[in-house]
């Protein structure tokens, strides 16, 4: 009688752990629901889903929107799945006669291609940079724009075209919420 049992048991508990491992990949195959626009007013939904990951719960934090000023220089939207960050969005606004200079990028990783906007521009594996002047009649400034994001759930060799479609919309909007050239 007793091996009759010990197989109805495991036969039990074989199912019961397929039953929670099914559950589990369900829940990690669920993508967070982000709102429709995001990071000043952007970007959409699908803009930043690839970037997104798994997982249940999705914070943004930031301002409306990247309206900088003399008193205003900077502006920093961030998006967290599950209390991890996944995008990074940033705004600042320098005195014309200030350069930029980036960090290094890191040796460990592939080299940064140019990116052709603004008047400098990168894009590596996990995000882009770019930076201009903006001449005004009434106000001149120069404007840097970042953005960086978890490329792990991405398919290799695809990110640096995301980053690059995702920067072109950001630097047309940034000039414009910001009064680049204005």
């Amino acid at each position: 009688m007793r091996s009759v049992r010990t197989p109805l048991l495991l036969a039990v508990v074989l199912v019961a752990a397929a039953a929670l491992t099914g559950c589990a990949e369900e829940k990690k195959a669920a993508a967070p629901q982000l709102p429709e626009r995001t990071c000043f007013g952007v970007f959409t939904r699908s803009d930043l889903e690839p970037l997104m990951g798994y997982g249940e719960t999705v914070e943004v934090s930031g301002p409306v929107d990247a309206r900088l000023t003399a008193a205003r220089r900077g502006a920093t939207c961030n998006v967290y799945v599950d209390g991890r960050g996944r995008v990074l969005v940033t705004a600042t606004r320098r005195p014309l006669e200030q350069s930029f200079t980036w960090p290094p990028t890191d040796p460990n990783q592939p080299a940064p291609d140019p990116l052709p906007l603004g008047d400098k521009g990168i894009v590596w594996n996990t995000g882009a940079r770019v930076a201009l002047a903006c001449k005004g009649s009434e106000d001149s400034f120069e404007l840097e724009l970042g953005l960086s994001g978890s490329v792990e759930h991405m398919k290799p060799g695809t990110s640096r075209a995301l980053f690059t479609a995702l920067m072109t919309k950001y630097l047309e909007s940034a000039k414009q919420q910001t009064q680049c050239g204005v």
